[in-house]
């Protein structure tokens, strides 16, 4: 043996750096799920759709830049939360098409 205990075997990460990892995660993650609504919106608005459908994109990504600030405020879960209704919405509108 070599003496190590098992706090020094195991890579134990910093807890700040945890945190710091999962507001950038959910800020861009609601970032980027806004820009995809946006633009679903826009494509479905030139087409054909029922007005229902791009109205449904355009609150799902509104929902998804919320999350991605509440993200990058550090309210995490709230976020996580709030980019599934955002999707969900997205998805939803999409079965009116």
């Amino acid at each position: 043996m070599s003496g190590r205990g098992d706090s020094e075997i195991h890579d134990v990460g910093d807890p700040a750096e945890d945190a710091r990892r999962a507001r950038w995660t959910a800020a861009a993650g609601g970032a980027l799920l806004a820009l995809a609504g946006l633009a679903a919106s826009t494509l479905r608005l030139t087409g054909s759709a029922p007005t229902l459908v791009p109205a449904a994109y355009a609150l799902g990504a509104v929902v998804c830049a919320l999350a991605s600030v509440l993200g990058s405020r550090g309210r995490t879960r709230r976020a996580l939360w709030l980019l599934i209704a955002g999707v969900m919405v997205m998805a939803l509108g999409d079965q009116f098409d």
